[in-house]
């Protein structure tokens, strides 16, 4: 087995125990259907980013794997074996950090690393963000949706704009997981196609992720007109149009910010 090899096997086992207890929950809670419909309550772009960094590292296959490898791959398998899976995503953290410390700069190998380590912010790090500062993310999102509406906010509710009713900003409407998920969009699409940092790169980060808060805000905003437009957004469609825009939007800046590469690849 090559030094790459021997990284992806770790990598696909903490993907797999991450991702894997997120789907038995998904369908424990919804049903086979609904938590196929949506993806498991997993974004789109997590599983297409697990899978790219997997494959990137597999690509090359070379090196011989060390006596630090190993060790620190027992240590890791203790965590990803237990059925917990923010254990297998900080796993997945400690092992992305190794790879980019102690290999070639140059590799594919890196570069899947980066955008596994990239995966672990939508799944694990933004969460435990959002569990310390919850009340400061969801005002933040409630501030915006109250000057939209003209109604102001109290923390995280908001009254309706007919002023028929208030409607509650939840964890699961934050703008912060979108945001994430276009840092794993940029990180994957520049990655993969081999992109050259440079400061130009921040000016499309920041664009996509102002562009998928706008969305999120613009949202939640139309259910606060009133409790008829409540009823109308805030179901299945209505995530799956949302999602479908913030991916499309995501993809396509990103895109734009590798033209050069993209182009090249054509």
């Amino acid at each position: 087995m090559s030094r790459d090899e021997f990284f992806a096997t770790l990598f696909i086992l903490g993907c797999l125990n991450g991702l894997g207890s997120q789907v038995v929950h998904s369908v424990r809670v919804s049903g086979w259907t609904d938590a196929l419909l949506s993806t498991f309550g997993i974004s789109a772009i997590v599983w297409i980013a697990c899978f790219g960094g997997v494959r990137l590292i597999f690509r090359e296959r070379t090196g011989i794997v060390r006596p630090p490898d190993l060790i620190l791959g027992l240590a890791l398998l203790l965590l990803i074996t237990l059925p917990i899976g923010p254990l297998s995503w900080l796993a997945i953290t400690i092992l992305c950090f190794y790879v980019l410390l102690f290999t070639d700069p140059s590799s594919s190998r890196q570069r899947g690393a980066l955008i596994l380590l990239a995966t672990t912010v939508p799944m694990l790090w933004s969460r435990l963000l959002f569990r310390y500062f919850a009340n400061f993310i969801l005002e933040i999102d409630a501030s915006l949706i109250g000057f939209l509406l003209g109604t102001g906010h109290t923390g995280n509710i908001v009254r309706f704009a007919d002023q028929s009713g208030t409607l509650v900003i939840s964890p699961y409407c934050s703008s912060l997981a979108n945001v994430s998920l276009a840092l794993v969009t940029w990180v994957t699409i520049s990655q993969w196609l081999s992109h050259r940092w440079s400061l130009k790169d921040l000016f499309w980060c920041f664009l996509a992720a102002v562009c998928v808060i706008a969305i999120n805000v613009i949202r939640i905003s139309l259910m606060g007109l009133s409790e008829m437009h409540y009823q109308m957004i805030h179901n299945h469609w209505g995530d799956t149009i949302a999602n479908l825009l913030i991916v499309s939007l995501t993809v396509g800046l990103c895109l734009l910010g590798v033209k050069r590469e993209l182009f090249r690849r054509v």
